[in-house]
């Protein structure tokens, strides 16, 4: 996942649970990120369909986490946002003369896979309650 999605995405989540109660617009949480709120708009709405945040239009809208910080992990998190393998994507067309070339991508699929489990597994540990309670 060699992009930003997962960082953002976690830094929406942590301002949500930091303010249960409030509903927080895309300019707010866009201000915290210092980055554009339509960057915002679109991760809010990947959120959303995923299920982890509620969210209402008008003056007073906002977003809102769906339920409560203890009970999300960060491997939700991750699974919703994540867009590829986390060692990244294989090479598109390697060599098929080479003793290397024509298997190297059969091999990495199970490295990849492997991985990516590693990852959700250690994640899985870990609540949105227990990553925000780090900020004062």
């Amino acid at each position: 996942m060699n992009n930003t999605r997962f960082a953002t995405a976690i830094h929406i989540m942590t301002l949500l649970a930091k303010s249960p109660q409030d509903w927080l617009s895309s300019e707010w949480i866009a201000g915290s990120i210092n980055i554009n709120p339509v960057i915002i708009r679109k991760e809010i709405s990947v959120l959303r369909e995923g299920g982890l945040i509620v969210s209402k239009q008008g003056k007073e809208g906002g977003s809102q986490l769906s339920k409560k910080a203890d009970s999300i992990s960060i491997s939700e998190i991750y699974s919703v946002v994540r867009n590829t393998d986390v060692l990244g994507k294989k090479n598109q067309n390697p060599n098929p003369a080479c003793s290397v070339g024509k298997e190297i991508n059969n091999h990495l699929t199970q490295l990849f896979i492997e991985t990516d489990e590693l990852v959700v597994k250690f994640l899985g540990n870990k609540s949105l309650q227990e990553f925000s309670d780090q900020f004062e």
